[in-house]
């Protein structure tokens, strides 16, 4: 995912367009308020014709996936079906700060419990283990663990299977007693009696059934006795997982997915595949904990696996690895699609590793996972897949080589040393490459140049921006070259999990479905969002410790992914009259993660008439605080001062202002990023700002914000000098901005792009012989829309599906504003009218012959 200074992971990073209102987008002319069949000469809101003898784009079945990032806890905690948080022990400061080796864990007892990492440990790879002194009292020693949300999650009836690696030095065995109740001491399953035996690790199991259902439950391992025992991985899995597969997915949370009949799975990341170090954890690197995400540490048994801190602050134990990633795309019937990292690191860390032997390291590690994924039995790494139950190959076809570098030359050198690798030994493989993490700008120009000089067979993009953005934008793909890249759109969402985000998601995904030449493969992202671990929305599916719900995004994602069909049908569509007027609203100044000073604010109207003047050499009484940080006068300057606040916003002036200069002084004092000037400050979710030195101090741009979100109108490299006082000037005409920097023009540009909310498209299922008539209506007033089905013979009736709902609708555990409803019209003809709800999406499928 793009991460710039608003991406944060403690803050949602909104981006909008400015655009129109919804009540302005329809003539007046008359609405019927329900679908209805009418004579084609009434008067319509709308047209759609339809050509149904011409012939679009061939539709993928792999067009639309999903794709999993370990963010806001989806593995451990989410996805993977693992009770016990921190099961061996070896979470660490290297995860987060507030962590230690007993996170979650509570001693019990009377002796002594620690945890050690010494040579009696139970493998290399897991390094820490939990040392038990008894004393022999009655009540034994233990620990009991929290498990995750409010506590472990049973239900009555339903069996949990238990699991511990244990040793002791008794030579009579250590009796251990694993019992499960809730956090206020209530039996949630009759305790189970163990006995470790033997001063080398065992593996000891058992079977806990609950008797009631709880979503606090504890789990303790109590040992009794005398001498020292040890224990390690302790382990409570629902033995209900998806599929029934030891080691599992949790249920729930899988079905999801499942239900999408989605065409590839996307994994593991994101900015976990090219964030910290590249090395191994081994001996060589000091068990290097902040890594890379690498496959080999990931496979054969779970208690071998590696640990890693997680780029998002938390410890990711590897339980859920590539293996299960396969096992869950096979049992979801979609193709695989790993991604490796191609040792340039992204999500603002930025830096190309140079070291050819490591290089080479992971180039032949990216040879082995095909192996892994395909090779026959006989093979090294064919024979490790069977080994862990899989003899039968997963046929997997595409990989991705790096994530979002910043750094498009550097990467794009090391991409083409992986691809040439994976050529020569699997040239059926398609090797995927990326363009950066937007969709515009510097960054983005030179990797398209790179991929498209570089005859690469796929390019993955991505970009989060506004529902109004994505109502602009529903035409990107018409222009790209049909001869060269194709698209593969990994991650993209607009800035929410309301309605009104899923509705322009909808009305983008018409124009992707368009341009299925050209976008082969397309995944919303993120996947998933433990609500009390969230590092970054919106997200697909939200769940917490015993239930699970699917956003209005989802709603719109099945919805398409379960009508696909197999080729577009050209047709086309009436637009929406525009109305639109100059930018206007007052000016602002603000900062990121930085102190700054400015001096000698001045807005001028076209005309020359001063709006606004201060040199600060009085106080601040022009200026309204609407953000956070500390600003004050000093010397003469208004300074902000406090260097960890994020979007520190003052501003001055009339929100009617347009047709404008605006000037000031601007000076870095300290911190990670530059300063940012606004113009056209509505409120405080709606203005534009020119943000010089943000995405780390490493380019500039100006942003606008609509609603609270950003969309990125024009960006370049470059940076900000600590001390250095820049002249601003940013010129407003209408709806053209230019903007100077030092007395030099840095850029320009006109935001007159239009919203469209009403978008469609047509197309066949060749299974069904259905004609599929997909429209968007994004906007507050019902669509009466003519449609020509171009002479095509149709039955009367379709199936229709709708999802209608308020703009500002949410899905949340307790309700579901945002659900299809099915039903059947039966008016169609050759020429028929159909007026489409405000805010909706509607589906229809005709009968074709």
């Amino acid at each position: 995912m793009p991460r710039s200074r608003t991406h944060t992971p403690t803050s949602t990073r909104n981006r909008w367009r400015l655009g129109l209102t919804a009540a302005a987008l329809l003539t007046a002319t008359a609405v019927v308020p329900s679908p209805v069949n009418a004579a084609t000469e009434d008067a319509a809101d709308y047209a759609i014709t339809v050509d149904p003898k011409g012939s679009g784009a061939k539709i993928d079945d792999t067009m639309y996936g999903v794709f999993f990032e370990d963010i806001n806890r989806a593995a451990d905690g989410g996805l993977y079906a693992e009770l016990v948080q921190n099961r061996s022990f070896e979470y660490s400061t290297d995860d987060n700060r507030s962590y230690t080796p007993l996170t979650s864990w509570a001693t019990t007892g009377s002796g002594a419990a620690k945890v050690v990492n010494d040579d009696g440990r139970l493998n290399e790879r897991n390094r820490n283990y939990l040392r038990l002194d008894l004393d022999g009292s009655p009540a034994g020693t233990g620990v009991a663990n929290s498990g995750y949300n409010t506590g472990i999650r049973v239900e009555k009836g339903k069996k949990y299977d238990f699991s511990v690696w244990a040793r002791t030095d008794s030579a009579d065995g250590t009796p251990l007693t694993v019992s499960l109740a809730s956090s206020d001491g209530t039996t949630l399953a009759p305790s189970v009696d163990l006995t470790a035996r033997g001063d080398t690790w065992a593996k000891y199991t058992g079977t806990l059934t609950a008797v009631t259902d709880s979503t606090a439950g504890r789990l303790a391992v109590t040992a009794h006795g005398s001498g020292t025992a040890r224990l390690d991985m302790v382990s409570l899995f629902p033995r209900d997982t998806f599929k029934g597969r030891p080691n599992g997915l949790r249920k729930d949370l899988a079905e999801k997915v499942a239900a999408l009949h989605p065409g590839f799975v996307r994994f593991p990341g994101g900015c976990l595949v090219n964030t910290g170090s590249m090395e191994g954890y081994d001996e060589a690197s000091g068990w290097q904990r902040k890594r890379s995400y690498q496959w080999k540490d990931t496979i054969g048994p779970v208690e071998q696996r590696a640990t890693n801190a997680n780029f998002w602050g938390y410890n990711q134990s590897y339980g859920l690895g590539y293996y299960e990633y396969f096992q869950f795309s096979e049992d979801v019937g979609a193709m695989p699609l790993p991604v490796v990292p191609a040792l340039v690191t992204g999500c603002g860390q930025n830096q190309a590793v140079d070291d050819d032997a490591l290089l080479k390291r992971h180039i032949q590690d990216t040879l082995d996972l095909i192996e892994f994924a395909n090779g026959p039995v006989t093979s090294e790494w064919g024979k490790k897949r069977a080994q862990m139950g899989h003899p039968k190959p997963f046929h997997l076809t595409h990989i991705g080589v790096g994530n979002e570098e910043n750094l498009p030359n550097e990467f794009f050198a090391r991409f083409k040393q992986f691809r040439a690798a994976i050529e020569a030994e699997y040239p059926d493989i398609t090797v995927i490459s990326n363009s950066g993490p937007d969709d515009a700008g510097t960054t983005f120009d030179t990797a398209w140049k790179l991929n498209r000089e570089g005859n690469v067979d796929m390019v993955d993009e991505h970009y989060y921006n506004s529902p109004q953005w994505f109502l602009q934008n529903n035409d990107r793909y018409d222009s790209y070259d049909r001869n060269g890249p194709k698209v593969f759109l990994g991650e993209y969402a607009s800035w929410g999990n309301a309605f009104k985000n899923a509705l322009a998601e909808a009305a983008f995904m018409t124009g992707l479905e368009r341009n299925a030449d050209v976008v082969k493969l397309a995944s919303y992202a993120p996947l998933y969002a433990n609500e009390d671990y969230v590092q970054w929305s919106p997200d697909m599916i939200w769940f917490n410790n015993h239930a699970s719900w699917a956003s209005a995004n989802y709603e719109v994602q099945k919805l398409f992914m379960n009508n696909v069909g197999d080729r577009v049908v050209p047709s086309t569509a009436t637009t929406t009259p525009s109305v639109t007027g100059p930018i206007s609203g007052a000016v602002g100044l603000s900062t990121w993660a930085t102190t700054a000073a400015y001096d000698d604010v001045k807005v001028t109207g076209e005309d020359g008439t001063t709006l606004l003047s201060d040199d600060f050499s009085g106080d601040a009484s022009k200026w309204n605080h609407t953000g956070g940080g500390s600003w004050s006068i000093q010397d003469g300057q208004y300074v902000q001062t406090d260097v960890a606040a994020e979007n520190t916003m003052v501003s001055a002036g009339d929100p009617a202002w347009h047709d404008y200069d605006l000037q000031v002084k601007a000076t870095k004092k300290s911190g990670k990023e530059g300063f940012l000037v606004a113009f056209g400050v509505k409120d405080t979710g709606n203005y534009y700002w020119w943000n010089l030195g943000g995405w780390n101090n490493t380019q500039s741009a100006v942003e606008q914000a609509v609603d609270g979100g950003k969309s990125t109108l024009i960006s370049k490299a470059g940076s900000i000098e600590t001390g250095r006082t820049y002249d601003i000037h940013i010129k407003v005409r209408g709806r053209q901005v230019t903007l100077y920097l030092d007395g030099q023009e840095w850029g320009s540009f006109t935001d007159d792009k239009p919203a469209e909310p009403f978008r469609q498209v047509v197309t066949r299922d060749a299974k069904t012989g259905d004609l599929i008539v997909k429209v968007v209506n994004a906007q507050s007033a019902d669509a009466r829309t003519a449609i020509d089905l171009g002479g095509a013979k149709v039955g009367s009736k379709a199936a229709v599906t709708t999802l209608k709902a308020a703009p500002d609708a949410v899905n949340t555990e307790k309700a579901t504003p945002v659900a299809p409803v099915t039903s059947t019209f039966d008016g169609v003809a050759d020429k028929f009218t159909y007026t489409f709800p405000a805010n909706s999406i509607t589906f229809l499928r005709i009968k074709e012959g």
